[in-house]
């Protein structure tokens, strides 16, 4: 991340500079060329009026011919070239107090011819003299040619470029300056964004319970900011990271929690099952003895069997197998359930609520008659004699409601969680007056509320638990 602030700051210092120096060549640009042009359209004037005076002095001229005046600018170029007889051409050159004249040569003479005669000024270039402004007329027959030089105008042009150029070089270098301190001024709070990256990326994140107290502070969040914006998704992405990880660990206890659940489960059976075995082996001429331990053996494999067909089930759902898809008679399949319920627990007292017409559910039928089977289970199981159990159908689902002493409070909190019974020795009290979830085998083994949430979750619907003393009721809602 340094690296990247650092390659960022220099990004935008160079952009900055890039910039600068971009426009100090088009000012520069722009104004030489506009100098250049000011200056050139006066020496043109200064050429025209230069040929205005040198035909003044061609009508006045001696035998001699015209020459250069007390007047005429030093460099001044003047050239007479007639259509008969020889050329002359002069260069004013100031000597003294006096004006005199040095000719030109026949080769400087012949670059001048090339002037077209429209009285506009023309670029020339005179060998040995330089760059020159030229006008030529017409006058009698005879091509009058008057020429100034350009070395002042190149003189002060250069002088100006240099200056642009010096100019430039301290813009881009206070630029520069600048734009680093700005820069990296305005990149603080993203160098404070990424301390706060750093800080978590240095936690121990790989096991157990992990809290990310660190944070981008409140004052860079703002959301009105790019920074802002930035400071405020990480601390999102933070939150939302340090619940997944407490989810994944309470997912590892859970996990932990249910191997030991399931071993103190299975050992109970599987302890009785080898003392029967003993028992058998040791007296095998009794067969009372021999009769007792097979049975004792029998019962024991039968619930751990149930046992682990539970886990299977909670196994498949977990993984997100899908159950059958068929339409179901809920009516029919609570009907069913709660008469075996009369039948195997008189004592209680067992309505039935239902709707006029049937209530259709889509869903796997074997595992909603299992969902039934286990709710009426529970509330037989813990539950004294007497107690009213009234099953409700509805148009979304179904609930089962008790008048008995319901969930002690810190159970109703994790009543549809693995291995959860109301006891903590694991036993269940003789009369089931407990008030815990317990599962649907004979022997208790605290899976039932469990397969109930799992098996309706499958079903895309959902269980709530509404349980005080005297009242308790179950809610199951499906989809239709």
């Amino acid at each position: 991340m340094k690296q990247a602030l650092a390659s960022l700051t220099s990004r935008l210092v160079v952009t900055t500079v890039a910039l600068v120096l971009l426009v100090s060549v088009l000012i520069g640009t722009v104004t030489t060329l506009a100098m250049r042009s000011y200056l050139t359209d006066q020496l043109d004037q200064q050429v025209q009026d230069t040929m205005a005076r040198t035909v003044l002095g061609l009508r006045g001229s001696g035998p001699e011919g015209p020459g250069p005046g007390l007047g005429t600018q030093v460099g001044t170029v003047t050239a007479i070239l007639p259509s008969s007889g020889p050329d002359q051409g002069w260069l004013a050159d100031q000597r003294g107090r006096g004006a005199f004249r040095s000719d030109l040569a026949q080769s400087q003479l012949a670059q001048l011819e090339d002037v077209p005669t429209d009285q506009a000024p023309h670029g020339v270039v005179i060998t040995g003299l330089g760059s020159y402004r030229a006008v030529a007329q017409d006058f009698n027959g005879t091509t009058v040619v008057t020429a100034l030089p350009t070395n002042n105008v190149d003189d002060v042009v250069s002088n100006l470029i240099w200056w642009e150029v010096l100019l430039a070089l301290l813009a881009v270098l206070g630029a520069g300056a600048a734009a680093l301190v700005v820069v990296r001024r305005q990149l603080r709070p993203l160098r404070e964004v990424a301390a706060t990256a750093h800080t978590v990326a240095g936690l121990p994140l790989a096991e157990g319970e992990i809290a990310i107290a660190p944070r981008v502070p409140e004052h860079l969040t703002d959301a009105r900011t790019e920074v802002g914006q930035v400071g405020s998704a990480l601390n999102t992405l933070l939150v939302h990271v340090e619940s997944s990880l407490a989810q994944r660990h309470e997912s590892e206890q859970q996990v932990r929690q249910f191997v030991a659940d399931a071993s103190h489960e299975l050992r109970t059976p599987l302890t009785t099952i080898a003392g029967y075995t003993e028992l058998a082996r040791r007296r095998p001429d009794d067969s009372a003895a021999v009769t007792t331990a097979l049975g004792k053996v029998e019962e024991e494999s039968a619930r751990m069997t149930a046992m682990v067909e539970d886990l299977l089930l909670l196994a498949r759902l977990d993984s997100g197998r899908p159950l059958a898809s068929e339409s179901v008679d809920l009516s029919r399949l609570l009907v069913e359930a709660v008469s075996d319920a009369r039948v195997v627990a008189p004592d209680h007292h067992w309505r039935l609520d239902l709707p006029e017409e049937s209530v259709e559910v889509t869903g796997d039928g074997e595992r909603l008659h299992q969902v039934v089977s286990n709710l009426l289970t529970n509330a037989r199981k813990h539950t004294p004699a007497g107690t009213t159990v009234t099953v409700t159908g509805t148009s979304y689902g179904l609930s089962v409601h008790d008048d008995g002493p319901g969930f002690p409070p810190d159970l109703a909190a994790t009543a549809f969680e693995r291995f959860v019974r109301g006891d903590v020795s694991r036993t269940r009290t003789p009369g089931g007056t407990d008030g815990g979830a317990e599962g649907g085998a004979e022997g208790g083994a605290g899976l039932g509320l469990s397969l109930v949430d799992a098996i309706v979750t499958a079903h895309g619907g959902s269980v709530s638990l509404d349980s005080r003393p005297g009242s308790t009721t179950i809610t199951v809602s499906l989809k239709g």
